[in-house]
């Protein structure tokens, strides 16, 4: 069977990627994981320059899932090009740098850096705030998207894929955008705006009181999003949110997704991604499918 997948002109072995901020730069998990085995990695978002991110406790787990606030922590590109890079290009997988920025300019600069570096790709992180518009994030809108996603696409030849925050009424505006700016594909879902209090203290758990809500309990909404959009754009989909299984990548793909990306599963149990990649190769073997991309986008609706 094949298993191999085009994700926005990145070829790779299967569609099976860990998502930004749950894997850091693979240091860690590859004393647990062959990083071989995946289709591809997606970096922990690297900014400009080094942020220190927010105060602790920036982390906390909550029924089905984890809320986080960390605030993209980061060393910054110039570390990770000198430091992180050359090692993970010692793997036989595919490396996409998720970048982050305050300011259309920092994405940017960004950008022209990235694009010059030996990795096969960019996710826009566009949940950052910017400074210029009241720390709003840059993706909650068609024309906030358009207009970083443009102006990136100006200086950046590697593929690029814009990630989409759920955090919206309608999430085809913002996807609309990243098509009609010339993005290659778009990512979705990130987190969920959430909440925990400690009723013992009375007090938001987090010290930013509220951070992002992932992992299993998010999955429904992220699979309905992926679905609207893959209905919406002609670009594929890296679907995320909530996938810890086989089975779930393939609810995932049948709903558009030409990828996906494991992220809060990582935390739950490190081999998460390699267990699902062996899961969805006895599925496509149970349905006797030949080629993985036969599946994308045929859910049957009722």
């Amino acid at each position: 069977m094949n298993t191999r997948v085009n994700l926005a002109g990145i070829e790779m072995k299967n569609p099976v990627t860990v998502a930004s901020g749950t894997f850091g730069y693979g240091r860690e998990m590859s004393e647990f994981i062959d990083l071989n085995k995946l289709g591809g990695i997606v970096t922990k978002g690297t900014s400009l320059k080094p942020r220190p991110g927010n105060r602790p406790p920036r982390v906390c787990e909550v029924t089905g899932g984890m809320l986080n606030s960390i605030g993209l922590q980061n060393p910054g590109v110039e570390f990770f090009m000198e430091y992180d890079l050359p090692w993970l290009r010692k793997f036989d997988t595919k490396i996409i740098v998720n970048a982050c920025g305050s300011s259309i300019e920092e994405y940017v600069e960004l950008a022209k850096i990235l694009n010059t570096l030996d990795i096969d790709g960019v996710e826009l992180n566009l949940s950052c705030p910017n400074v210029k518009a009241g720390c709003m994030a840059f993706g909650t809108s068609y024309e906030g998207v358009k207009e970083v996603t443009s102006q990136v696409r100006k200086v950046l030849d590697k593929p690029l894929i814009v990630k989409l925050t759920p955090n919206v009424t309608d999430i085809t505006a913002p996807a609309r955008g990243a098509e009609d700016a010339g993005a290659d594909g778009v990512s979705l879902i990130n987190t969920l705006l959430g909440m925990s209090i400690d009723i013992e203290k009375q007090r938001p758990i987090l010290a930013n009181n509220m951070g992002g809500m992932s992992g299993p309990a998010v999955k429904p909404v992220a699979v309905r999003m992926v679905y609207q959009v893959a209905q919406t754009v002609k670009i594929p989909v890296l679907g995320l949110g909530g996938i810890v299984s086989g089975k779930d990548v393939i609810e995932f793909m049948l709903a558009g997704a030409t990828a996906i990306s494991i992220g809060t599963g990582n935390f739950i149990e490190p081999e998460t991604s390699i267990k699902a990649i062996k899961e969805v190769e006895e599925y496509l073997e149970r349905h006797k499918i030949e080629n993985i991309e036969e599946i994308i986008g045929k859910v049957q609706m009722n």
